[in-house]
């Protein structure tokens, strides 16, 4: 599974922007594809994900504000982020989970960043 993440860019703040990651390769395998969020030199942070058709989770810092969403050939995540604040400022990846024949393997794409000012 390749994970290819898009969409980043520089906003003013309470802006919006939509993040795509299109996955490709076995991608029925994947359980769970979602957004972790990385600012510098803190933990990586999972702020939403997607399992199945709609099972969606947020971190708290941004419900009501961030929807995942997937298309309908299942192979394009978004991300869609409104009310950006500067504290949603920082790069964002694209990250899957996937089940068998590759159960339990972790695959990332390649981040983007965001950056919101005030």
């Amino acid at each position: 599974v390749q994970l290819q993440a898009s969409g980043g860019g520089l906003v003013q703040s309470g802006g919006s922007l939509r993040l795509s990651c299109e996955a490709s390769g076995d991608i029925s395998s994947i359980t769970v594809i979602g957004w972790v969020r990385q600012v510098s030199g803190i933990q990586r942070e999972p702020i939403a994900s997607l399992e199945g058709q709609a099972d969606t989770k947020y971190a708290d810092s941004v419900k009501g504000r961030f929807t995942i969403s997937r298309n309908a050939a299942n192979n394009i995540v978004y991300l869609q982020m409104n009310n950006l604040k500067p504290a949603d400022t920082g790069v964002y990846y694209c990250h899957a989970l996937s089940n068998w024949p590759h159960y339990g393997k972790h695959y990332w794409g390649k981040g983007t960043l965001v950056t919101v000012f005030s």
